[in-house]
């Protein structure tokens, strides 16, 4: 999962019907769209479904599109048979062109029956949307790479640049298995490339079905945990002193609450912040985005994009409590008491500099600041190559006329960062686009745009073969 940066543009903040009249279907969208229901209606989360049993399927409709089995690689690990990937190959002609590698993960975010309007796992189209779990993250796009991958090799397509296609299982789950980052450890040969395109970017609609951004993802923050703890000998209650662990540790979250860290910026947020503020029209805000990207000193810019916290969080690592425990009863005073830090960290700082920080913040030597989890290696944001961006920028011209492409660093994270930690740099495409409000992404009545899909498989699909061939 990724949670995108774009924050809204100018646009509403609630999402309208798109209103949109279903479009007739070609021939080869009627058997997209098949795909598509396909994997929206295989549930792969992880209580109820198997990563497994859709790429069973996958590996069958590759098979019929003609690829050879050893053009097919499966992986599991045997405690995890459930979350199972694989990864295909459409060989290229050229002997100088590395590859090009699309990622896609095919597990999604656990939904309960109970709690939504429709069946989350049933594909239901209804006024210009398309709902059920996984239809905006991310199984439109791993039906958007899974037909381009059947449908060149169908076509007899030979690319110069070797094409290949990853679906892995744990992205939404990491903390139990990530194929991506199990490919990344075990099978490097397997997926190298010169890039790699993932989730990420897209765009957003203005809430009523029309694209006004498109985002080209660049980068993005590494999620780690902190444990801070106090000790303490604890004591009878009927006798109360101020050394007291609940205390110091109120007081340290207050400090961390006060605090914000640094501002930074690099290539891809300073490009967003004065592009996106440009297409604001000149409000204070935009103004405010200008300003900071040509001056990061800009106190009085800072202020203003601080009161979003999209911007807030854009500009800085992060860090916020997010679970408490303390005290073992009702009349004892404590003798333990901790809280979890969630840090998204700044591309480029380490998680133990960030540590290192939080120490300081609390300035209380009988606390400890431990490193409880790390998602991955230290996101190493990718550059703004004109290789991959130009030919984004070109497509957004052709299908979307009139609409700005934004570099954008997502202020969440995605298995990105295990590809860019073997130097494989990974961006998120345009093409597809959602609503302001996210389209029920993680939660309840996901959706995705019907025409956003359509015309994104369309574009993506194009954009596939334009970086195939090359740059020119």
């Amino acid at each position: 999962m990724t949670i995108r940066a774009v924050t809204a543009v100018g646009l509403l903040s609630v999402a309208m019907p798109a209103l949109a009249q279903a479009p007739t279907l070609r021939p080869d969208q009627v058997r997209f769209r098949g795909l598509y229901q396909e994997m929206v209606e295989t549930d792969t989360s992880i209580t109820t479904g198997s990563c497994t049993a859709l790429a069973d399927k996958i590996e069958g409709h590759l098979k019929t599109a003609g690829y050879a089995a050893d053009q097919i690689t499966r992986f599991s690990v045997p405690d995890h048979p459930k979350e199972g990937g694989l990864v295909v190959i459409l060989p290229g002609t050229s002997k100088t062109l590395k590859p090009m590698l699309l990622l896609g993960h095919i597990d999604v975010v656990v939904a309960k029956r109970e709690d939504w309007t429709r069946d989350p796992y049933k594909l239901i189209e209804e006024n210009g949307y398309f709902y059920g779990r996984g239809t905006s993250d991310m199984k439109a796009m791993d039906a958007i790479w899974l037909d381009a991958m059947m449908r060149f090799k169908e076509q007899g397509y030979k690319p110069k640049r070797t094409i290949k296609l990853a679906f892995t299982c744990g992205e939404e789950t990491s903390w139990v298995f990530n194929g991506a980052q199990w490919l990344a450890k075990n099978k490097p040969d397997l997926i190298a490339a010169e890039f790699a395109l993932n989730e990420g970017g897209g765009g957003r609609s203005d809430g009523h079905g029309k694209i006004a951004v498109a985002s080209l993802h660049v980068g993005e923050k590494n999620a780690v945990n902190y444990r801070i703890e106090a000790t303490n000998p604890g004591g009878h209650s009927s006798a109360p002193v101020r050394d007291n662990a609940i205390y110091e540790l109120s007081d340290a979250l207050a400090k961390l609450r006060d605090y914000d860290f640094p501002l930074m910026l690099n290539e891809t947020t300073k490009a967003y912040f004065a592009k996106a503020g440009a297409a604001r029209g000149g409000d204070e805000l935009g103004k405010a985005m200008i300003a900071i990207a040509a001056n990061p000193q800009d106190k009085a810019a800072e202020a203003i994009l601080n009161r979003d916290k999209g911007y807030h969080s854009m500009l800085r690592t992060t860090c916020v409590a997010t679970l408490l425990d303390g005290g073992h009863a009702n009349n004892a005073l404590p003798q333990r008491a901790g809280a979890n830090i969630n840090c998204r960290i700044f591309p480029g700082v380490s998680p133990a500099d960030v540590r290192q920080e939080l120490m300081k913040v609390i300035a209380d030597p009988k606390m400890t600041v431990s490193e409880a989890e790390t998602r991955g290696p230290v996101a190493a944001p990718p550059p703004l190559d004109p290789k991959i961006v130009g030919p984004a920028e070109k497509m957004v011209a052709k299908y979307y006329p009139g609409v700005p492409l934004i570099p954008t660093m997502s202020t969440g994270a995605t298995d990105g960062i295990y590809l860019e930690a073997i130097g494989i740099p990974s961006y998120g495409p345009p093409g597809t686009y959602g609503d302001p409000d996210g389209n029920g992404s993680h939660g309840l009545n996901e959706r995705a745009i019907v025409n956003s899909v359509y015309t994104g498989r369309d574009f993506l699909t194009e954009l596939v073969k334009v970086y195939a061939e090359g740059p020119r």
